[in-house]
């Protein structure tokens, strides 16, 4: 095939009869030329809708084919598609709702808060449903003669994603054609991807790991997605015997509750190709410990909303894998800088920078941003790390929320692995808490899975980090606050616990 340089060109083979998406609610299977057939039917209605081309139409959509169809059909279109977390109440959408002026508003008529958002600032709204033989539709769209003229090209933006707001409030990502095809082909040809393989789906659509990361990526591959319209642990192991998943793609907190559950329900202990691991910090025990259940190797990446997903990723065997490192450069180049941005040789901590074409040219009506985060032409990251020599890239911490005590900085990532390698620590989240004497104190939150006190894990701390990095006080705690895709918010956790 030509080289394909926009999503209209997201799939290898339009008119193959290999399955290209599962879903359970409705249960559907359909093939790759019957979705490229949807997609083409969806976007010919909305290049008559009255919309010009490079406008905004935001979708509040849960997962499943609905969510496909229209995100592909609305960048074939020429519009831009601005995927929002269906749960978000009212007075949150109309926050986005005022930052990106959607042309339209596609929703679910069951989701009164978009529809109250939407007619609250007049924008259009588009009711959403899915029929029983598959066919999506789309209620409300006006039918105009006029039609958007051109077809998008590779530099026109496709996808508006909002950073996930751990440092400040969210900003918007705009990610263009190549951006989102070239990371979803990277991934694609990292992992080896096949027509055989399936991927079966447990993160939200609305963010780039689950939408590039596990969906697009198998999508380009010629392969199958398998869309649950939301994360169920207690069907998950049962969905991936029937359905035939080779892999997925999650955040360390669902992994240790499928880890949790696997034998007793009957998880397939040689069944998956891989089990892939990105967006938080995967503890070095519980990589083991799925590695020895699942029998599969256990990869771990990095991904970043501002470079459309994956960074790097430890690869398949018979390369090597480094635990505890998020392994090479998938598509783009990294580098570590120290604060004036120059960059620093193997084996030196510094900022960890990033280039190539999945990296975004600047956030949305946001100059002063956008020159903040590139520096000599890279973009800059926020998070702490270090080069080996052989490339393969460790995370130390989030830049900002690295521990000062005294002048020692501290990555709270490295308590959190020690406190989790005790038997009855289920999560585990540092932090750092003003104090007079030292400027900041470490402290840590902790959530049983069995009999502990805080001077037990003091203790256990003690005796494998040096003093000065050992909690002063760990709270122990019913819950660790995280974002929708399961970041563990450190900013709150002072407030909160201290």
């Amino acid at each position: 095939m030509t080289s394909r340089t926009t999503l209209a060109q997201l799939l290898p083979d339009p008119q193959s009869v290999a399955p290209a998406v599962i879903t359970e609610s409705p249960a559907l299977l359909l093939t790759h030329r019957a979705l490229a057939e949807q997609i083409e039917r969806l976007a010919e209605q909305l290049r008559h809708a009255g919309l010009r081309h490079g406008d905004c139409v935001v979708t509040t959509l849960p997962n499943g084919l609905e969510f496909l169809v229209h995100f592909l059909a609305i960048a074939a279109s020429g519009l831009i598609a601005v995927p929002l977390n269906p749960a978000y109440k009212s007075d949150e959408l109309r926050i986005f709702f005022d930052e990106i002026e959607p042309g339209a508003v596609i929703t679910l008529n069951s989701n009164s808060a978009a529809i109250e958002a939407a007619a609250a600032r007049n924008f259009p709204i588009w009711i959403s449903s899915v029929e029983v033989s598959g066919a999506v539709r789309l209620d409300g769209v006006p039918k105009l003669s006029l039609s958007i003229p051109e077809n998008p090209v590779a530099d026109d933006v496709a996808l508006l994603l909002h950073t996930s707001g751990t440092t400040s409030r969210p900003k918007g990502v705009p990610l263009t054609h190549t951006n989102v095809l070239r990371s979803a082909l990277n991934i694609a040809s990292h992992y080896a991807l096949t027509p055989l393989d399936r991927s079966l789906v447990v993160l939200p659509l609305f963010h780039g790991h689950g939408l590039i990361g596990a969906t697009l990526a198998s999508l380009a591959s010629g392969g199958t997605v398998i869309i649950p319209p939301r994360f169920s642990a207690s069907q998950f192991w049962m969905s991936f015997r029937k359905y035939g998943a080779t892999w997925y793609s999650a955040v360390p907190t669902i992994h240790e509750i499928l880890l949790e559950r696997a034998e007793g329900d009957g998880a397939p202990d040689h069944g998956p190709r891989f089990i892939r691991s990105c967006s938080a910090t995967l503890a070095p025990g519980l990589l083991r410990n799925l590695e020895n259940a699942l029998g599969a190797p256990v990869l771990e990446a990095y991904g970043l909303t501002e470079a459309t997903h994956q960074i790097a990723s430890n690869p398949l065997p018979p390369r090597a894998h480094k635990p505890g490192t998020v392994g090479f450069g998938t598509g783009v180049d990294i580098a570590i800088v120290d604060h004036t941005g120059s960059q620093l040789p193997a084996n030196h901590p510094g900022e960890v920078v990033v280039r190539g074409p999945s990296i975004m040219h600047g956030y949305r009506n946001n100059a002063e941003a956008t020159a903040a985060v590139f520096i000599n032409g890279w973009l800059r990251t926020e998070d702490a790390g270090v080069l080996d020599a052989d490339g393969y890239l460790t995370l130390t911490g989030r830049i900002k929320e690295l521990i000062n005590r005294g002048g020692e900085k501290i990555a709270p990532s490295e308590i959190d692995d020690v406190l989790l390698e005790y038997p009855a620590v289920a999560e585990a989240a540092a932090f750092g808490v003003p104090d007079a004497k030292y400027g900041e104190e470490v402290w840590a939150a902790v959530v049983l899975k069995g009999d502990a006190n805080a001077e037990q894990l003091q203790a256990f701390c003690h005796a494998r980090l040096a003093d000065f990095k050992v909690p002063k006080v760990i709270r122990i705690v019913s819950a660790i606050p995280k974002n929708a895709i399961g970041k563990i918010e450190r900013r709150n956790l002072a407030a909160l616990f201290a």
